[in-house]
């Protein structure tokens, strides 16, 4: 009897305890479940860097392009990004962003495509300006900084237009100073900046800035395998810019230092066990060809190999274009050459080879 009578309370207890287990998820399912609008939650101010962030993106971008080029026939040749520089409608971006273009487009606002004439090009330091009819768009010049008290490590913004997605912000901090980077006809950009703020095709030629919301830099290319951003992107220093940009305005064209000659591959000069640029050829008229330089001659015979430039060592023409530079269009260069095995000191001008 007392046994029956445990078993009818275990049991009425075991349905208890199922109902309540198998309704729980409908009693918590009409308790819980947000079927209206829910309520926002207000969130805290911006940190600092976040306000940061924004308010440079809001003062920068409207002075950002996003510029794309057609080729002769009408097809679409590529996209790039620019920047206004100043109040005439002049935009500056990368030579590589327009080379080759029959037409070019800059979009400053969303529906807003204006044609632009290239003004000039500067293919050896990757610059080039546009013109923008100015009465059309209410153009705003970025601020521009200085490259030369840069430091590694600190912060850098980079906006442009990468794959086509207008106006993007990307942060970084500057990884390195002073790099090197190869451009058109074996030259290269001297003081050239590295940042890990991503930058992919679709950014070049937009501007690097700094958190003051300065141009410091113009980005123009990437260190990656694969063509898309791997924590390795280079801008042109905005001290080169400031030099070039306004020789562009004004000209048309930027004078290019050299001393008329052409070289050889730098595996030739490495072949022969020497450190330095071989002259395949003097140009006649020129300055290496008034100062007695010589080429390879008509038997093979290897001719004179510049060593240094004013005592400063030079291996590859890159190297002897940034220290004729240096010395400048006009002024008078000390080359160390070797010749029929022997150095000796040869003088020669500096000339515009543009």
């Amino acid at each position: 009897m007392g046994s029956d009578r445990y078993w009818r309370y275990a049991t009425a207890w075991a349905l208890l305890l199922l109902s309540l287990l198998l309704g729980e998820r409908y009693v918590r399912d009409w308790l819980y479940r947000a079927d209206a609008p829910r309520p926002v939650v207000p969130r805290a101010e911006l940190t600092a860097t976040e306000r940061l962030a924004a308010e440079l993106f809001a003062a920068t971008a409207p002075s950002v392009a996003y510029i794309f080029t057609r080729d002769g026939v009408g097809g679409a040749a590529g996209t790039g990004s620019g920047f206004v520089w100043d109040r005439a409608g002049h935009i500056v971006t990368n030579s590589h962003v327009v080379e080759g273009a029959g037409e070019v487009v800059v979009v400053l606002d969303r529906d807003l495509a204006l044609p632009a004439r290239v003004v000039g090009t500067a293919p050896w330091v990757d610059l080039a300006v546009l013109r923008i009819d100015s009465r059309i768009a209410e153009l705003r010049p970025i601020p521009v900084g200085s490259s030369a008290d840069l430091l590694v490590g600190q912060k850098v913004f980079a906006i442009g237009n990468p794959f086509g997605l207008t106006r993007t912000l990307t942060e970084g901090i500057i990884s390195a100073l002073d790099r090197r980077l190869p451009t058109a006809a074996g030259r290269e950009v001297a003081g050239v900046i590295q940042t890990d703020a991503a930058i992919n095709p679709g950014n070049s030629g937009g501007p690097l800035i700094d958190t003051a919301g300065r141009l410091i830099g113009v980005n123009t290319a990437i260190l990656a395998p694969a063509g898309t951003f791997a924590g390795v992107g280079f801008a042109v220093p905005v001290d080169t810019v400031n030099r070039y940009v306004p020789l562009l305005i004004r000209d048309g064209r930027v004078p290019l230092p050299g001393i008329g000659i052409s070289v050889l591959p730098e595996e030739a000069a490495i072949r022969l066990g020497l450190r330095g640029v071989a002259i395949q050829a003097v140009q006649p008229g020129s300055a290496a060809a008034r100062a007695g330089l010589r080429g390879v001659d008509q038997l093979g015979r290897l001719g004179d190999v510049i060593l240094a430039v004013d005592g400063r060592p030079v291996a590859s023409l890159a190297d002897l274009a940034l220290e004729l530079e240096r010395v400048g269009i006009g002024a008078t260069a000390s080359l160390t050459i070797l010749r029929d095995g022997r150095r000796r000191q040869v003088e020669v001008e500096v000339q515009d080879i543009g």
